[in-house]
């Protein structure tokens, strides 16, 4: 790996662990909570969209199918659910996973995107270059 490639996994790492530290900080659960058959779970969105709030809307009225309730917002990226643990008797009627973490695109398909647009990018350039020396052959001096 190189030195940047290091550098750029563990700048992600330490942002990982300051969400996570947050996230624990930020709501702390009451004893009452958990006692009282709660579960809880942390929805993330790779594009931020909990900050648009038409999708916001669409995914919490998707996540209320399963129970779940909104308890917090942490940004646009994070969100806090809860839902009565008796709830699980109902997810086997859904067309989704009811513990799912992520929503929208996932991580791999960001990445098959960045890949194919570097791909992309690369072969323009390539096209480019063959042209122009197609147009202008290198080591014949212009004028001769």
């Amino acid at each position: 790996m190189s030195a940047g490639g290091a550098a750029a996994a563990a700048a992600m790492a330490a942002q990982q662990l300051r969400e996570q530290e947050e996230e624990q900080e930020m709501t702390p659960y009451q004893p009452q909570d958990l006692n009282d058959g709660w579960e809880f779970k942390i929805l993330r969105s790779l594009t931020g969209a909990f900050g648009k709030p038409d999708q916001l809307r669409e995914f919490l009225d998707e996540e209320a199918k399963a129970g779940w309730v909104l308890v917090e917002k942490f940004d646009n990226a994070r969100i806090r659910l809860k839902r009565p643990a008796g709830a699980r008797k109902k997810d086997s009627a859904l067309e989704f996973d009811p513990y799912r973490t992520y929503v929208g695109i996932s991580a791999s398909k960001i990445a098959l995107r960045a890949t194919f647009i570097v791909l992309g990018i690369s072969l323009l350039i390539f096209a480019i270059v063959v042209i122009v020396a197609a147009i202008h052959p290198v080591g014949r001096l212009p004028g001769r």
